[in-house]
This record gives structure tokens, C-alpha cells and sequence, in this order.
């Protein structure tokens, strides 16, 4: 290892990182294979030559030609995956010598190619697998941090952040890519982003390809103003544009400067380039330097636990954390654990969010089961489909740290308490993952009696967890509540104890709620009223039954009377709803959430949207059954993803249930003698040269759920395949997909060819190097932004 005297100064000094490799490999006067790494050892004077460049640019760190260097992508390689990364950071260090500096090499990270469930196939102990070969190929001596970069699903990136902190102790870069609408490809917006990553104690963080300067300038902004930690900024040369038949970006070397000082000068600590940017771009940056200002001011402050696609902020507020996926008094979901059923659990799961939860507590403690097992499957249910942030609650550690590690987000862990031996195994892992922890007031001698003795405890918990350097913010004290049919003398302590933790400390405070009224008859008085004292008392959070009589109502009161509702706008608006009824008794707004074939669509719900689908197929023609309920509830969800209302997984959820619904058509419709004829047939490809399909694939799921036929020609595919395709399957509308800029001017090739022979043909192009303008340039007749996009298309040309 080098110098890590760089780590010193992050953040009082701007630091440089070098540009596009591939933008300069192919500029270079060689044939580019399909898998770029393997010019590490056919040409490695080309690679050592493009790193030397930029070091004499005035690059800091330079990044070894490594971005695709992993098992999926080297499939077809003629290399193995040692040699590959020996050979790159030979050729490193080799530039490093040469050309001289006090530079430093970074070893370079891509995404695996594969989407992760529940988009995709990929789950996590795959992924970390994958990401772990490469880490454990590197010589610490000569490598001096790790950048995971371009990953546009939190879950990978937690994944291959995992796998170099568990194999290293290599620092870790770790960048995001965000699309115009300020998210991820899988929704997480920048500050989401900054939280989950800080949970994992990356050394910088930050943004990269994409979009241009000018166009992440937002972004940039919103992640400076929450990051606590260096950021870093690696932004495209501008959008891509066709000129002469090549693909070019839309700024030189001096406006990209130019917007990315604006970076420098709001604290963003590191700058570098991505697609389009060469040695000239970093030149030009680096001649910027003097306009770098450190940042001084404070960061917005919050205690934040967060979803793959959310955040929520423990001092805003009460938060009441729903108790109901607990087998523990439940028949229905302890018989679904056992049959490995977790749809129910699921149901159960938006039940509480509409009754107003805002964390789900999840426990799996039941016998006969596997509860390590179960708790994965329930991540991985929830994973994408849930905005709600969890909290994991077992007793065994081994089924926390299974939660955890695979939770794209920031979760409460329930409980620690004040035994030495609970503390020395939980609290290690609350800082591992950035959680949060309860914290409850017991210890070997049991539950105290008084307050006094329930403090001490409290007490101990804070210093321990201040040993493993977890902030009192991070946890959540449970005074406990004992029934008052048994303990009738103790509730009042319960109180008194909550009362003294908000006068001294810093923690936030918690209860089980409903314990106090058990064995006592009309319990709902029992639990509102005490629910009441302890929110006087400066409870921060509640576990219990959000649907339980009395308990919201208490709440919206309450944030009236305590200031936290200014206007009281939302308990009017609450009373508003709950002045419509349905026939039931029940809200009408909250039973249309339950029931409808959107909501169960959108849960991947599948037996509920059959049961849905058989009954109108009893009332209604089949057909009338797809083009009056099917495809209008498709349209629904799809705008609702238009409106960011829901994001990418729950999009992709829902298409992929709505399959057996359309199953249960055609079974109708031959009982019938009749048949479902596709809307069309459409024939999609990532063109030749390009290995990526992830978003080829999520247009062919999107197509197959509105009725269409695709003809999926897979990744790497040359014009004659396309155009065999054409003439032999009456293919009407083609789709092409390209993430490489390098292949951009291989999909116009190819456009060009469909023209010569099929004019009637229609194509649509689609992929991270694209825009609407470069779309028309290429000679394309649509542009998909997105996979939802590509079924508008597909209605406008084949309808």
C-alpha cells in the first residue's frame, strides 16, 4: 500500500481523480473486444499509456481498468479473473512509475450485470460471492482504496460494500447513478443514499455517470447538504450527441470545468470524470483548483432510519412501530410460516401501513421453523415492495445479523438488554450495519422495580453501546410495561422512567403499549388511556397493533394538543376521512387500498388477484376482462410510477403477477374455442458489443404483462441476427438497447440496415447513453427513457 497520508486530508484539500477509460480506449487504434478488461494483457502498453495521461493531467488517483472484472462478464473471456487483475494493476502501477507522482491506485468496481431480486434472479449471497472473488484477487500492498461505482440498486451496492469491508480493510469509495428524476434506477433518492451508505462507514461517497454536470447539479446539492462524510463527484462530459456518425458528448473541456467548479466550490472533496471526459478534462479541473472551498458549515442533523426508498426521521415526531407480523397469538401467520407462505405476511404488512405504521416490526420466533430462514424470506418479500423501514426482532443473533446484512436500508434491531453477555453480541453488529437498537431496562437480576434501578440499567446500555462507538441517538430505551392486573404499583414507574431518559439523555424512548392491560377486561380503554400518559411523558415510539381501537386517534389528537400538527392540517384531514364509511363500517379510502386489483397487483399478491380475475371472468366476456380491468389497472400502476408514487420493483412486482391472471384468460377463452392473441410481436436486442441486458429485460417483462409477444434475441447481437429475425417472425417494432457508449455507433449501424431492407419496421432504442436528441440523430423512431415507456410505444405502433 502507498501513502495514506490522502486520508488525512479528505475534505481540507480537493483531490482529483482521472476520467473515462472508455472514452480513451476507444479513441485508441485498436479493435475493442466484448470484454475491454482483457486489453490488460493483449495491449497493455494502451491501458499504462491512458493512465499515464491522466496522471500527467494532474490526476490523484488513478482507477485500474477493472469495471466488468467479474464472473458474469468474463464468461467468454479467454482470461481468468486473477490474471485479469494482476495484469491491471501491474499496468498501474507500471503508468504509476513512469510517469511519476504522488499518485495513487485505486482498484475499480462496476456493477455485476445482473439485477438483484426482486427485479431480478441475483440474491445477495450471490452477489456479495461475486463481488468477495474480486476483492480476495487483490494484494493490499499495492492497491490504496476501492471504488464501487455506476450502481444504480442500493442492494448491490450494499452487497459489494460488504464483501471489501469483510475481505479488506481497504478504504471504499462508493458511487450512485441517478437518472433526471433525482433517483436511482430502483428509487433511492440522494439523500437515502448518503444515510445507508454512512451506515456503512464508507470513507467517500458520492455520484458518477449518467448525467452530465449541469444536469446532476441538483443532486450534487442535496447530497452535500446531508453527507457528513468526503464526497465525491464523477460526472459524464455532458449528454451524448451523433456528430458525423460518432458518438460525442455535449461539453469540452472548459465548460465541464466550468459547472464542475461549482461542485469544488460548494465541498465536494474529490472530482474526477466519467463517460466522454479525457486528460484534457482533468487538466482543465485541475487548473480549478484554488476554487475548492471546504465545507465548514454543519450538516443537517436527524436520526434517520430509511428503506431502499425513503427516509424517516426519529425526531419528527411520534413514530408507532407495527407489532403484527409476530406468529405469536396469530394462527393464520404461524400456519403460513410453517408452509413456507409469506404472502399473508405481506398482507398483513399493508394492512398496518394503512392503518398508519410507520416502521413493521418482523419476528419469525416460532417452533418447528426455521426463523433465520424465514426472516431472509420475509427481507427479501419486503425487498422493494415496502417503503416503510423494518425493525428485526428476535433473540438470537444470527437471525438479526441475517436481517440485517440483507436489509437495503437502516433498521431498528429488537432488543438488547442490560445483560453483559447481550451487549458484547449485539452491539458489534448495530455498528457493523448502522442500525439502531432497543434497548431494554433489564439485566441478569431481572426487571427492576423502581425508575431509579431501571435508569442504572439504561445507563449501562449507554455506555457500552459509547464503546462501540454507537451514539445514545442510535438508541431507543424500552422502560417496559408491566400488566397493571398483576403489577398495578409499577405502571406509574414505567412513566417516571421515560419522564428522567428525556431530561438527561439523548436516546429516544420506546414500550411494548398494549402488556399494561393484560388479563383486564374492554383492554383498548386500558391500553388508549396509558398510551396517552406515556406519550405526556415524552414517548418517541410505540410497538403496537396500529389498527387497535383508540390508538391513531390518540396519536393525531395528541400532535395537536403537543404542537407537532401546526394548524392541526392533518388531524382535520384525518377526521375528513374517517367521515366517509363504507357499508362495512370501514373507511372507504382505506377498503379500496385493501381490495382493489391495483393494491393486490402492486403487493404481488397472486392468489388475490386470481381470486379478483375469476370473479369477472364469471360477470364478463374474457376478453372484456383484459381490455376493461387488466390493462386499466396496468395503466394505473404505471402512471402511479410516472408520478414516482411507486418505483421500479413494485412496477416490475406487479407484472410479473399480473402473468397468472392472464393464464386464467386463456384457460376461459379455450374452454371457449377461443384463443388470446398477442396485441403484436416485438423483437428486443442489446446490440453487438454490448454484454448488458438489465434493461432489455426489464422492457421484455414490461411488454409480456400488456400482452405482447418479444422475441428476445439476448446481448451481443449483430445486425444479421436482427434482420434474420424481422424476415422470419413478422416482427413490426424492434427494440435495441445499448449502456456503452462504445456500441452506440454499433446500434446505429444496425438502424441503418433495418431501413435498407424494412422500411415499414419501427424501431426504439433505449439505454444510459441515450437521449431523446441522439435517439433522432441515430435514425430511431422512439426513445423508452424508461421500461414503462416502451409499452407506450408498443400501443402507439402496434394498436
Amino acid at each position: 500500500m502507498m501513502s495514506i497520508a490522502w486520508k488525512e486530508q479528505l475534505g481540507q484539500e480537493i483531490f482529483f481523480f482521472d476520467g473515462a477509460m472508455g472514452t480513451m480506449i476507444q479513441a485508441a487504434d485498436i479493435a475493442v473486444p466484448a470484454v475491454p478488461e482483457e486489453l490488460n494483457i493483449d495491449h497493455p502498453q494502451v491501458i499504462q499509456g491512458i493512465h499515464e495521461a491522466f496522471i500527467r493531467a494532474g490526476a490523484n488517483f488513478i482507477t485500474t481498468n477493472t469495471f466488468g472484472a467479474n464472473r458474469l462478464k468474463l464468461e467468454k473471456s479467454r482470461y481468468p479473473l486473477q490474471r485479469i487483475i494482476n495484469a491491471a494493476v501491474d499496468v498501474a502501477h507500471a503508468a504509476v512509475s513512469k510517469a511519476g507522482g504522488d499518485v495513487h491506485v485505486v482498484y475499480n468496481i462496476g456493477p455485476i450485470g445482473a439485477m438483484m431480486k426482486p427485479i431480478g434472479s441475483l440474491d445477495f449471497d450471490t452477489a456479495y460471492e461475486i463481488f468477495k472473488e474480486q476483492v480476495i484477487c487483490l494484494d493490499p500492498m499495492r492497491i490504496d482504496a476501492v471504488l464501487i461505482e455506476t450502481m444504480t440498486d442500493i442492494s448491490e451496492m450494499r452487497a459489494a460494500i460488504l464483501a471489501v469491508k469483510e475481505n479488506s480493510t481497504l478504504p471504499i469509495f462508493a458511487t450512485m447513478s441517478f437518472t433526471e428524476d433525482e433517483r436511482t434506477l430502483t428509487g433511492t433518492d440522494p439523500e437515502t443514499m448518503v444515510r445507508i451508505l454512512e451506515g456503512l462507514q464508507v470513507d467517500v461517497l458520492g455520484v458518477n455517470c449518467s448525467l452530465g454536470p449541469v444536469e446532476m447539479m441538483e443532486i450534487v446539492n442535496r447530497i452535500i447538504a446531508v453527507s457528513k462524510t468526503p464526497v465525491i463527484v464523477q460526472a459524464n462530459a455532458g449528454l451524448p450527441v451523433c456528430i458525423d456518425g460518432e458518438t460525442q458528448f455535449s461539453l469540452n473541456a472548459g465548460k465541464y470545468a466550468m459547472a464542475v467548479t461549482s461542485f469544488m466550490e460548494a465541498g465536494v472533496a474529490l472530482v474526477g470524470g466519467c463517460c466522454g471526459t479525457t486528460p484534457e478534462y482533468i487538466q482543465k479541473l485541475v487548473e480549478k483548483q484554488d476554487r475548492y472551498q471546504p465545507i465548514k458549515e454543519k450538516r443537517q442533523s436527524g436520526n434517520f432510519l430509511c428503506s431502499s426508498t425513503m427516509s424517516l426521521d426519529l425526531d419528527d415526531g411520534f413514530v408507532l412501530i407495527g407489532e403484527r407480523i409476530n406468529p405469536s397469538g396469530n394462527k393464520r401467520l404461524k400456519e403460513a410460516f410453517k408452509q413456507g407462505d409469506f404472502q399473508f405476511a405481506t398482507k398483513v404488512a399493508f394492512e398496518q401501513i394503512h392503518h398508519g405504521a410507520q416502521v413493521l416490526d418482523i419476528n419469525t420466533s416460532l417452533p418447528q421453523i426455521d426463523e433465520e430462514e424465514v426472516m431472509i424470506q420475509l427481507v427479501d418479500s419486503f425487498s422493494g415492495l415496502l417503503d416503510t423501514p423494518l425493525q428485526f426482532d428476535s433473540v438470537k443473533a444470527s437471525v438479526l445479523e441475517a436481517a440485517l446484512r440483507r436489509y437495503a436500508g437502516i433498521a431498528i434491531v429488537n432488543s438488547i438488554n442490560g445483560k453483559q453477555s447481550s451487549m458484547d453480541e449485539l452491539f458489534p453488529l448495530i455498528k457493523k450495519y448502522g442500525a439502531y437498537a432497543v434497548c431494554l431496562c433489564l439485566d441478569e437480576k431481572g426487571i427492576p422495580h423502581t425508575a431509579e434501578e431501571r435508569i442504572a440499567i439504561a445507563e449501562k446500555l449507554i455506555k457500552n453501546a459509547k464503546k462501540h462507538g454507537i451514539p445514545e441517538e442510535r438508541l431507543l430505551i424500552d422502560a417496559l410495561v408491566l400488566t397493571a392486573s398483576a403489577q398495578q404499583e409499577e405502571v406509574m414507574e414505567t412513566l417516571k422512567t421515560i419522564r428522567i431518559l428525556k431530561e438527561r439523555y439523548a436516546v429516544k424512548t420506546t414500550l411494548g403499549v398494549s402488556n399494561v392491560s393484560y388479563g383486564l377486561p374492554y383492554r383498548p380503554l386500558i391500553n388508549q388511556v396509558f398510551f396517552t400518559l406515556a406519550l405526556g411523558a415524552g414517548l418517541d415510539t410505540a410497538i403496537i397493533n396500529p389498527g387497535a381501537e383508540g390508538i391513531v386517534d390518540t396519536i393525531q389528537a395528541f400532535q395537536v394538543l403537543n404542537n407537532q400538527d401546526p394548524g392541526a392540517v392533518e388531524y382535520i384531514a384525518y377526521n375528513e376521512r374517517k367521515k366517509k364509511p363504507d357499508s362495512q363500517g370501514k373507511p372507504a379510502e382505506l377498503k379500496n387500498q385493501d381490495n382493489s386489483l391495483v393494491a393486490r397487483l402492486l403487493q404481488g399478491d397472486e392468489q388475490e388477484v386470481e381470486e379478483i380475475i375469476r370473479e369477472y371472468l364469471e360477470q364478463k366476456a374474457a376478453l372484456a376482462v383484459v381490455d376493461k380491468v387488466l390493462i386499466p389497472a396496468l395503466d394505473t400502476i404505471g402512471l402511479q410510477y410516472e408520478r414516482q408514487e411507486i418505483f421500479l420493483p413494485q412496477l416490475i412486482r406487479a407484472a410479473e403477477t399480473v402473468k397468472g391472471a392472464f393464464e386464467l384468460v386463456k384457460e376461459k377463452l379455450a374452454k371457449d374455442h377461443g384463443s388470446l392473441e398477442p396485441k403484436g410481436t416485438v423483437a428486443l436486442a442489446t446490440v453487438k458489443g454490448d454484454i448488458h441486458d438489465i434493461g432489455k429485460n426489464l422492457v421484455k417483462i414490461m411488454l409480456e404483462s400488456y400482452g405482447y409477444r418479444v422475441v428476445d434475441l439476448g446481448k451481443d447481437v449483430g445486425g444479421d441476427a436482427i434482420l434474420t429475425a424481422i424476415r422470419n417472425q413478422q416482427i413490426q417494432l424492434v427494440g435495441l438497447s445499448a449502456l456503452m457508449t462504445t456500441t452506440v455507433v454499433g446500434m446505429e449501424e444496425i438502424i441503418q440496415a433495418i431501413r435498407e431492407e424494412f422500411n415499414d419496421v419501427k424501431i426504439m432504442v433505449g439505454g444510459a447513453v441515450l437521449t431523446e436528441e441522439y435517439a433522432k440523430q441515430i435514425g430511431a423512431d422512439f426513445y423508452c427513457r424508461d421500461a414503462r415507456a416502451s409499452v407506450l410505444v408498443a400501443d402507439q405502433v402496434l394498436q
